[in-house]
């Protein structure tokens, strides 16, 4: 509820943060706001009594017409608020890239970070959190992981298509595949400064689709080195790998 009297540390105790709050119209034809204190109390309790109301938020101001329903007005909405966040999915990146070698594991991790947005919802200062909770690796020929927790992570160079990590994938053809990554977001939101509270459901972004380029390797002995004989069996632009 929004308690009108701004009472923060007894029944007839008016915090003076109230009285110097300046709650002006918004907007010119708007109506000036009122200093409120915005409180909770256990739903198990039929008749919550005064002890029962416990504070979560400092004075603020409330421009809503029906105060008591505004806080029920922004959790019914606030899912559909969430899913319209502009939340960077970041990317899914590759080692070896852009080309690796079939038979070899190749590691794949996501890049992608919790992020916060201050946004405005019925009139009220609303802090949304974004923080990526799953991820589904999709590897472009037919096989996929998760949805897991793993965001994976860097590998030295060395140990390239040596070190299968737990979101490494090795492929068992040649060919160029269409690898992405959806990242499944969960959500927390605050009123006024008051405390986060979860935000029931998801928000599941995919990355734009990353090639990756599947080689195989053959072993050839040669007389000379690609300085010596640039045209040397496989060496860089004789179309053999």
């Amino acid at each position: 509820m929004a308690d009108t009297h701004c009472r923060a540390d007894g029944p007839d105790t008016k915090d003076p943060g109230c009285d110097a709050l300046d709650c002006s119209a918004t907007t010119s034809a708007g109506e000036e706001g009122t200093p409120v204190i915005w409180k909770e109390a256990p739903k198990a309790i039929t008749n919550p009594g005064w002890t029962d109301w416990i504070p979560v938020s400092g004075p603020t101001c409330l421009y809503d017409a029906e105060p008591e329903n505004v806080l029920a007005n922004i959790a019914a909405r606030i899912l559909t608020d969430f899913r319209q966040l502009p939340v960077n999915p970041g990317s899914l990146e590759a080692q070896p890239f852009p080309h690796t070698l079939k038979g070899g594991p190749t590691n794949f991790y996501a890049t992608a970070g919790e992020q916060g947005f201050d946004v405005t919802i019925l009139g009220q200062a609303v802090h949304l959190t974004a923080t990526p909770a799953n991820y589904t690796y999709t590897y472009g020929d037919g096989t996929a992981l998760g949805p897991t927790p793993a965001a994976g992570y860097t590998i030295p160079e060395a140990e390239w298509l040596n070190n299968e990590t737990r979101t490494s994938h090795t492929y068992t053809d040649t060919g160029n595949y269409q690898a992405n990554l959806t990242t499944s977001f969960t959500g927390t939101y605050s009123v006024n400064n008051g405390p986060p509270l979860p935000i029931n459901g998801t928000l599941d972004i995919t990355t734009p689709a990353k090639t990756i380029q599947v080689w195989k390797t053959e072993k050839a002995l040669v007389a000379d080195t690609c300085q010596e004989n640039p045209n040397s069996w496989g060496c860089p632009g004789t179309g053999i790998h």
